[in-house]
């Protein structure tokens, strides 16, 4: 008889589409060990087969305008920080994507963004990304610097889109068909997949900041208002990395 050590370490093994075949197997078996482990891979089915389910409705606007060749997902990160870059990503992703785990980047953990932002530039048919700096956000505005930086980003693509996807916004100066959806990062796969390459490329570069500038806290706040930037900013005076149109009530 198969030892219960060795049927865990089988369910620790199996890719989440092999566990249905797992448990048919082995429920049969009432060996309280063994009871438990089909009950723990029935969990794992039960949670894989939701994340499938939400992935699918995540597709929702992918699926509707499926005529289109290249859908392109548009998203930025950093509209609200006291410092840094505004950040925009324009991802195209294939037809028959089929990643898991894939969301708003606000709703996931720094680890389960590094992972996911490397499975989508490898999967990923192109990948275009913008940036705008503080000066330029100061002589401009944020709305004007991040409409410029998605511009870049689409313009970056290797592979011309003929649909935009994009989080809330219609880009000004862009002739590519454009729909412009409300919270689109957790409702579309694609502007989803653009919100965790911004958020990822942004959040390297601040800790990159943070090395140079090593008083303000940048690699945990990000370049965002906590007490302990402002406090710095107050000590210190700003850095060239700081936008001037946003401190002014800190200086």
């Amino acid at each position: 008889m198969e030892k219960i050590a060795d049927i865990k370490a089988k369910l620790q093994a199996l890719q989440p589409e092999e566990i249905k075949a797992f448990i048919t197997e082995y429920e049969a078996d009432e060996r309280g060990g063994v009871v438990s482990i089909v009950n723990s891979a029935q969990k794992k089915l039960d949670a894989y087969e939701k994340e499938l389910n939400r992935m699918e409705q995540m597709k929702f606007f992918e699926k509707k305008y499926a005529e289109y060749s290249y859908i392109c997902g548009i998203d930025e990160v950093g509209r609200g920080p006291l410092a840094g870059p505004v950040v925009t990503a324009a991802v195209i992703l294939p037809k028959d994507c089929n990643l898991l785990y894939i969301n708003d980047s606000k709703k996931l953990s720094e680890k389960k963004r590094e992972e996911l932002y490397d499975q989508i530039m490898e999967t990923a048919v192109a990948v275009g990304i913008g940036y705008n700096s503080p000066e330029r956000i100061d002589e401009i505005n944020i709305l004007q610097a991040t409409y410029e930086a998605m511009r870049e980003a689409v313009s970056k693509l290797s592979v011309t889109p003929d649909l935009l996807l994009n989080d809330a916004v219609t880009i000004p100066g862009v002739e590519i068909k454009q729909v412009p959806i409300i919270k689109g990062d957790a409702k579309s796969i694609s502007i989803a997949a653009a919100s965790i390459v911004a958020k990822v490329t942004r959040d390297r570069l601040m800790v990159e900041y943070d090395e140079i500038f090593p008083e303000y806290g940048f690699a945990s706040n990000k370049g965002y208002g906590a007490q302990m930037h402002i406090d710095a900013i107050k000590k210190y005076g700003p850095t060239p990395i700081h936008r001037r149109s946003f401190i002014k009530n800190f200086m």
